[in-house]
């Protein structure tokens, strides 16, 4: 009975932290698109909604150390709950870098960016299919999909430097876009944040799989 309770535990956290990443990720995409639809109501609810996913992640932390207290779980379940409350804390994360972006498309307002939108939306579909991959490696367990989902980072780090590059160029040429320039590259960044917060969720569940804690960056 003891161990069916800690697995069915286990199991239940496992589920709200896919549940919580999907809630991050369209929230990631939403305010990536409010970028070029320009409606600002969507991005206030974005913003708004950041909320919900700090409570899930709370939710998370409480169950978890709930947990540990009662059952006192060692070895590989000590590990599953540690990890599922450190990468509960990196979604969390990755929801506070789309609530950033719908606060830049806040700032812009109803101007049209002089910029083309097109790195930027290829960058953040990069960010969430990585996003969805490692959450496939959580509830898999596999420590060899959780790899391969941490190697596919040097591509959005690749595409933040053409992206900061590109808005370097943008800004000689015109300097009265610098305001604009700087939106789009903490833009930018914040999305390479979020491919380095799935990095960490991938060693996390490879820390679970393996009991080692190592970068696979």
């Amino acid at each position: 009975m003891y161990r069916d309770n800690l697995e069915k535990g286990i199991l239940e956290l496992r589920g709200e932290v896919v549940e919580m990443s999907g809630r991050a990720g369209r929230a990631m995409r939403g305010a990536v698109d409010v970028l070029s639809s320009r409606d600002e109501a969507a991005a206030n609810r974005l913003v708004d909604a950041d909320e919900e996913i700090n409570t899930m992640r709370y939710g998370i932390e409480e169950k978890c150390m709930s947990i540990i207290a009662t059952q006192q779980p060692v070895a590989g379940d000590l590990r599953a709950l540690l990890s599922i409350l450190e990468i509960a804390t990196e979604i969390e994360r990755i929801a506070d870098y789309a609530k950033g972006i719908a606060r830049i498309s806040l700032a812009i307002g109803e101007k049209a960016l002089s910029h083309p939108l097109v790195a930027i939306p290829i960058m953040a579909e990069k960010v969430l299919a990585m996003l969805e991959d490692s959450m496939k490696a959580l509830v898999s367990g596999s420590e060899e999909m959780a790899r391969e989902v941490a190697a596919q980072d040097s591509a959005i780090d690749l595409l933040n430097e053409t992206i900061q590059r590109e808005i370097m160029t943008f800004v000689m040429e015109d300097h009265r876009g610098i305001a604009e320039a700087i939106r789009l590259s903490w833009i930018a960044h914040n999305l390479e944040r979020a491919g380095d917060r799935i990095v960490n969720i991938c060693e996390r569940i490879s820390f679970t799989a393996t009991g080692e804690l190592r970068e696979l960056d």
